[in-house]
């Protein structure tokens, strides 16, 4: 079960994360608890997979390049190519599909040519092709959800 504060994060700053060079103060504050106890139930929320990340989203074109990949392994390599392909540091967002091309993630980098040299050493290692699939469009995706608690 979810405790008051996890509950309290969770519902508080989802969205409006604290921008400061100790947001966890910032948060303890506005909570009215102590900054370890932030910083330990945000640990617990990651370590039992309630919350899977905390961080920011950043407009990838002002930031950097990124696009989107997906591999075809077979089905019995798969996790062997997924630990391949996560060993780069530009790797994020893997995941195993149902789907002829089984493997995609996102590789984000500094420039388009670093991107372009990440891809290449991707399919080096792996030994297999890649479809790069980059974002024509973006469009915003309130990720925000009010969760019941009941």
């Amino acid at each position: 079960m979810i405790n008051k504060l996890s509950q309290q994060i969770i519902d508080r700053y989802q969205k409006g994360f604290p921008l400061s060079p100790t947001p966890f103060k910032v948060m303890a504050n506005e909570l009215d608890v102590s900054e370890q106890e932030i910083i330990d139930c945000v640990e617990s929320l990651q370590q039992t997979d309630v919350v899977s990340r905390v961080g920011p989203v950043f407009n990838h074109k002002k930031a950097g390049a990124s696009t989107l990949v997906a591999i075809a392994v077979p089905e019995h390599l798969l996790s062997d190519v997924a630990e391949m392909v996560n060993e780069f540091k530009e790797v994020n967002h893997n995941y195993a599909r149902e789907h002829h091309y089984n493997l995609w993630f996102v590789v984000t980098a500094t420039d388009s040519k670093h991107l372009e040299q990440t891809l290449w050493s991707i399919r080096k290692k792996t030994g297999y092709p890649i479809l790069n699939l980059p974002m024509e469009k973006s469009y915003h995706i309130d990720l925000g959800f009010k969760l019941n608690w009941n």
